[in-house]
């Protein structure tokens, strides 16, 4: 997040703008972002999220039904306190004319992220529900209907966050559950992010993402993307007992029945780093997990290399001199596996 528009949403906060102003400002910043990932060669572009004052309150705010306490909130990247006392009536959430920013922009292939069911319940006082998973079904009844709208805007990919899992392990049988009824006849591409949080720059928990499978497979998404650089702990890839990589065991699993991406890049440090440099005891399996390379016949090593913030391409020369368009990487462990370069962290 900029530096002026944390100051603009604090000033917001505090009532020193209008709404008015600040639905400027956002538009104004979405355009920013847009022209950056553009300039970066991303294929995918979001809108960078930049209305978001937490992934948590820019959805809650919208639900009908869920009590504020406006008060509670003294930094904008606080979270509210709210609470449900009754059942949620079916609204819409008004994420569309958003999205449509964003739309209006871009010439590119379109993302939108959506914060998941099972972490928004883990942020309310539930008084009404007789369970989290009741509370989380109904936010997915509500939440399927938006995301059919964004699709019909014309969104093409919808990513769900739920970097709550790794908390509440227990939690993920209900938890695939509710995944499904949130995507339920949406005809979007479908990616499902799980991470170990990244709250104030720290991760939440620290594991391992065994215990996601093969739950996690009867998800009906098409696209898992694990974040591998804040699990807490050694900022390393580690290999478990039998000398395999740990990272590339869930991804075996999960390019059976989808796409995987997997996630490296430090999302705190404000510097421009290699996603190999970032991992200098790990750098050697990372490389070797992905030692074929891409279809162009590029090294994977020299190409993540090359994958740097804000210096992204999606082309590249090779020792010939020549451009070569960034391809799909080909894991032989895994078959082929989309390169996710949108940040590689939620």
């Amino acid at each position: 997040m900029p530096g002026w528009l944390e100051r603009v949403k604090a000033d917001y906060l505090q009532r020193r703008i209008s709404r008015h102003d600040i639905e400027e400002i956002y538009d104004t910043a979405v355009k920013a972002a847009i022209k950056d990932q553009e300039i970066a060669g991303l294929d995918v572009i979001t809108d960078g999220e930049v209305r978001r004052d937490n992934m948590v309150d820019y959805f809650i705010e919208r639900f009908s039904g869920i009590q504020i306490d406006r008060s509670s909130k003294k930094y904008y990247y606080d979270f509210y306190d709210t609470t449900v006392r009754s059942k949620l009536p079916t609204t819409s959430l008004g994420l569309v004319p958003d999205y449509t920013v964003l739309r209006s922009f871009t010439d590119r292939m379109t993302k939108f992220c959506i914060t998941g069911p099972h972490c928004l319940t883990k942020r309310i006082n539930n008084q009404f529900y007789p369970t989290e998973e009741a509370l989380a079904m109904d936010l997915a009844r509500i939440m399927n209907l938006e995301l059919k709208a964004l699709v019909k805007a014309g969104c093409e990919i919808i990513q769900i966050d739920e970097p709550y899992y790794s908390g509440f392990p227990e939690d993920l049988e209900w938890g695939v559950n509710v995944i499904n009824t949130l995507v339920q006849g949406v005809d979007a591409r479908i990616g499902l992010h799980i991470c170990y949080g990244n709250r104030y720059g720290k991760p939440s928990w620290e594991g391992s993402y065994r215990y996601l499978f093969p739950a996690i497979l009867e998800a009906k998404v098409s696209q898992l993307t694990l974040e591998f650089a804040r699990r807490g702990g050694e900022a390393q890839v580690p290999v478990d007992r039998d000398g395999e990589r740990e990272a590339v065991v869930p991804l075996r699993e999960a390019a059976e029945q989808r796409h995987a991406g997997r996630g490296l890049h430090h999302v705190r440090r404000g510097v421009a780093e290699g996603l190999l440099e970032q991992l200098p005891r790990g750098a050697d399996r990372v490389a070797r997990c992905f030692a074929a390379g891409t279809k162009a016949g590029h090294g994977a090593g020299e190409l993540f290399r090359r994958l740097r913030v804000g210096q992204t391409r999606d082309r590249f020369q090779r020792g010939d001199g020549e451009d070569h368009r960034i391809q799909p990487l080909i894991i032989p462990e895994l078959g082929e596996v989309e390169a996710d370069r949108r940040g590689l962290g939620p």
